[in-house]
This record gives C-alpha cells, sequence and structure tokens, in this order.
C-alpha cells in the first residue's frame, strides 16, 4: 500500500490516561493544518477505563491490544501499521499537542535526509510537586542533530518501514534503540527549537521517582550491550559513568557514617556533607542555560546525583535477569 503524501497519521498510545487521553485528541483535533490531512490512531494497551469509548468519541480508529507483556513499543508498532500517511507523529496519552508542531516542522522533516523532527517537551504542571518542577528540566535539549529521540516525534513512514519499527522486546529505550537503526542507514534525527508537547507527568511520590529512575537504568544497560554485540559504543560511556557515581555517592555515605563512629567526631560527615553540596552546585551551574530559576536548578542539581542510584540499581537488575535468561516486567510509575 502506497502512503498519502498528504496525510499525516497520528498514532496515541495509552493506557488508562482518561481525562489526560481526552485532552490529548482534542489538542491534535485543533492542530493547525497547513495543505495536509490528518487521521488519528488510538492503540490501547489493556485499559480498564473509559479510554477506548473517548477515542471513540473523536473519530479515532481504534487498536485495542491485550498483551501479556504490555510495552510502549508494542502499541507503536501497531499504530504506524495501520497508518495511511507518508508522515506518522506519535504521541503518548497523557500529552497535549502544540497546535503549530506539526505544520512548521512538515518542512524540516522531509528536508536532507532526516528520518524524525522532534521539538521541546515540557512538564505541564511543574507546580504541582517537587518531582515535577525538576524532571521538567530533564525534557530540555539543545536544538541539532541528535543520535536519539523521545516518545513524541514526527517520523517518515518510509524510514519506519526500511528499520522495522520499535523493537517490542524492550520495556525502555525503544526509541534510541531505533534511531540508532535509523543512523545506521544512512538517515538522521533533527531536534528542533520549537513547542512539541506538553507533559503530564504527575509524580508526586518517591516511589514513582524511584521506579523511573530505575527503568531508565533498565534501559541505558539493555540499549549499551545490545550496540556492544554490534561493534558501536552508544550508552557505554554513560552507562560506566552512572556506576562510578553510584558507586562514589554511596561508598561516600557509608564511610561518613563508619568514619563518625570510628573517630567519634563529626567531621567526616560534615565533610562528606560539604562533598554532596559541591556537586550539587556544580551540576545547577551547568544547567543554567535551562532555567533562570536559582531553587529549580538547585533541585535539579540534586536530582542529578540522587537520580544515579536508582539508575545503577536498575542497571544491575537488568544484568541479574539476563544472567538467568528472564525479561523484566514492564515498570509503571503512574
Amino acid at each position: 500500500m502506497s502512503q498519502r503524501d498528504d496525510l499525516v497519521s497520528v498514532v496515541v498510545i495509552g493506557r488508562n490516561e482518561g481525562d489526560r487521553l481526552r485532552r490529548c485528541l482534542a489538542s491534535v483535533v485543533a492542530m493547525n493544518k497547513n495543505g495536509f490531512d490528518t487521521e488519528i490512531i488510538y492503540v490501547d494497551s489493556g485499559s480498564t477505563d473509559n479510554s477506548l469509548e473517548i477515542a471513540n468519541d473523536f473519530g479515532a480508529q481504534v487498536i485495542a491490544l491485550q498483551p501479556e507483556r504490555p510495552t510502549a513499543a508494542l502499541g507503536r508498532n501497531a499504530g504506524w501499521l495501520a497508518a495511511q500517511g507518508a508522515t506518522v507523529l506519535f504521541l503518548d496519552g497523557d500529552t497535549i499537542l502544540d497546535a503549530n508542531f506539526v505544520a512548521q516542522s512538515l518542512p524540516d522533516l522531509w528536508r536532507e535526509n532526516h528520518a524524525v523532527v522532534w521539538g521541546h517537551r515540557r512538564e505541564i504542571h511543574p507546580e504541582e510537586s517537587l518531582y515535577n518542577r525538576v524532571l521538567d528540566l530533564d525534557w530540555i535539549y539543545a536544538p541539532g542533530l541528535t543520535q536519539f529521540c523521545g516518545g513524541d516525534a514526527l517520523m517518515r513512514y518510509a524510514a519506519l518501514a526500511e528499520v522495522d519499527g520499535y523493537d517490542e522486546t524492550l520495556i525502555a529505550g525503544e526509541e534510541p534503540d531505533m534511531c540508532r537503526r535509523m543512523v545506521g542507514r544512512g538517515y538522521t534525527i533533527l531536534h528542533v527549537d520549537r513547542p512539541m508537547t506538553g507533559h503530564d507527568l504527575a509524580m508526586t511520590s518517591w516511589s514513582q521517582y524511584w521506579k523511573r529512575a530505575t527503568r531508565a537504568g533498565h534501559a541505558y544497560a539493555e540499549i549499551s550491550q545490545r550496540m556492544a554485540e554490534v561493534g558501536q559504543t552508544f550508552w557505554a560511556d554513560e552507562v560506566e559513568r552512572n556506576r562510578k557515581r553510584a558507586v562514589t555517592l554511596m561508598g561516600a555515605a557509608v564511610w561518613a557514617v563508619l568514619a563518625t563512629i570510628f573517630f567519634r567526631s563529626w567531621w567526616p560527615l560534615l565533610a562528606t556533607v560539604l562533598f554532596y553540596a559541591l556537586l550539587v552546585l556544580r551540576s545547577a551551574y551547568k544547567a543554567r542555560w535551562k532555567s533562570h530559576d536559582m531553587l529549580t536548578l538547585l533541585l535539579y542539581g540534586v536530582h542529578s546525583h540522587l537520580q544515579q542510584i536508582p539508575i545503577y540499581f536498575g542497571q544491575r537488575s537488568y544484568q541479574r535477569l539476563r544472567k538467568k535468561g528472564q525479561k523484566a516486567a514492564l515498570v509503571e510509575y503512574k
């Protein structure tokens, strides 16, 4: 089947998103169209709420999956394989599409050899929790050619077909994995300096923060291992850097407690706190281009180092499962 050049297929994936999905689909319907048509494909991964009814209300083509091991890759593959457009826009069901992103980004996508164009994703409610406020800065990347994209992105159908889409066995990191295969075929990935989506992280607890970071660690370990098997070093530096930072941070805490007890002095503990403080200040200073709010930058500095510990445990979890020949289940933090 040949794909329509004047059609943008919008693939939205979700699972129990409820009103967030309604908000997402409403933003898709309201986008500014400049010489192109759209179709909406909603792929559901076993929702138990009214997500299917919401999608039907918006006239979306609904694909209902009931996978034993649901992954974002499964949903996205089901969506683009059903697409009729030469351009595919992927969205998560908890996002809001910027009305102008597609119209402004289509010329970029079809310029040169770009397979993917992605813009800025920012948190809708950074004020609702410290987690939202800090992790909002995690979405900020410098514009230009990149090695990977996030879950929200505008892509060429032909490039997706050429690399067989996403790897459905991955519980995280499916976008970088696919992007590396696209780059291997001569395509490029472009990050543009324009709003793309608003995101509703809805993170209010430490357990959510921990799960999200361990999932990231699992992705780092699995993707870097896969790349190493084909002679590439993608994310190898990040994996090693995380290991060293996590071991240093945890080792410093253990040393502080033992030294304080052994010497019967508070100085080892105070020295370690000062060490942590300097690390935070250094990271906050390096991230100053992301925000002008000093408190947010300081909190981001804490996050930059604190997350290394659950990321490290996520890597260790992947390595243990790999030795046993097992695969991890989906890690959900909402």
